[in-house]
């Protein structure tokens, strides 16, 4: 009897333990599904404001970009400038590349790398100069919105792509080989070469749709379970190494891994919302302007055959370098001002 009654009252025991359990667990699924419904709910309206406003920028730059290279604009300022990328070891290739990659994107500069002979050690200064300065408009774009002059950040990518390719000019030794082209661009007319261009920009611009979405509802689910701050701590070290402001290392992370193109969308949301101030903005533009996509656009280019440490490190240096020289450039200008007044 004694042990009938223990057996009772153990098995009660377990049942309510097993309910507080599964109310415990129904109340934690209920508390994640709203905080991801509120998180959808309150990027998507942002997301899509950024993501239109993009497009505006991206469609028309590179319609403007296909008509130049159609007529052969592209290829008569490259004959011009020719002269001066000879100081830098390159050839006269290399500019038509080089402002090719102004306008448009890493893929635009690497098919139209793919069609040329150039030697390793040119073809690596070219990469660096690239990965720098491409995306002008729109990533300066991106940028202004965020607290940096536009014609601050094209200035500054230029310069450092000039800068990178003299650097490298002078310390990368002779190398052997070079990168064999693949099939030559072929015009087929205008009508044909339009419907490729079509299909190229309507794929970029689902992308953009929908990565600047999602990494806008996943930087506020990062941020609403807490798991930002210690996705960022490791890097703090770095950040300051780096001259960056702690509250920039989420960013700094999105712009290496996805670029500035779809990292921007995070950044204009967190300035928009007051979490970002102008001037921290600023210091992350500078390194960033020079610096990013270290992922996707490297192995783009190794995958041509370039050395990833050559294609890493330039461009991770004078970023570092670029964002000391603006703190310097403040801190010399609050002196200035309050030794006017």
């Amino acid at each position: 009897m004694q042990v009938e009654c223990e057996s009772n009252l153990f098995a009660k025991f377990a049942i309510n333990i097993s309910g507080f359990l599964i109310q415990k667990i129904l109340l934690v699924t209920t508390k994640i599904r709203s905080t991801i419904l509120n998180a959808v709910k309150q990027s998507l309206p942002q997301g899509m404001k950024t993501a239109i406003w993009l497009l505006k920028l991206t469609i028309p730059i590179a319609f403007g970009v296909f008509l130049l290279d159609y007529i052969g604009i592209l290829e008569w300022i490259a004959l011009i400038t020719e002269p001066l990328f000879a100081l830098f070891g390159l050839s006269g290739n290399a500019s038509v590349i080089l402002i090719t990659s102004f306008f448009t994107n890493i893929y635009s500069v690497i098919a139209v790398m793919a069609t040329l002979d150039m030697p390793v050690r040119e073809g690596i200064i070219l990469a660096n100069m690239c990965l720098i300065a491409h995306a002008l408009i729109v990533e300066s774009g991106i940028q202004k919105k965020t607290g940096s002059s536009a014609i601050r950040m094209v200035f500054l990518r230029v310069f450092a792509s000039f800068l990178a390719a003299w650097i490298l000019n002078q310390i990368l030794p002779e190398m052997e080989g070079t990168i064999k082209a693949g099939a030559s661009i072929m015009r087929e007319g205008f009508l044909p070469d339009f419907l490729s261009w079509l299909k190229s920009i309507t794929i970029t611009s689902i992308k953009i749709v929908v990565l600047v979405n999602l990494l806008l509802i996943l930087q506020r689910l990062l941020q609403e379970f807490g798991i930002l701050k210690w996705l960022v701590r490791p890097f703090h070290p770095l950040l300051k190494i780096m001259g960056l402001p702690r509250n920039t290392g989420f960013l700094w992370l999105v712009a290496y891994t996805l670029g500035l193109s779809y990292g921007g969308a995070v950044m204009i949301g967190q300035s928009v919302e007051g979490k970002l101030s102008s001037n921290d903005a600023d210091l992350l533009n500078h390194h960033i302007a020079i610096s990013h996509s270290q992922f996707e656009d490297t192995l783009l280019f190794a995958a041509v055959g370039f050395s990833i440490p050559w294609l890493i490190f330039p461009r991770f240096m004078i970023a570092v370098l670029a964002v000391w020289l603006r703190r310097l450039e403040i801190s010399l200008r609050t002196r200035g001002r309050l030794r006017m007044a």
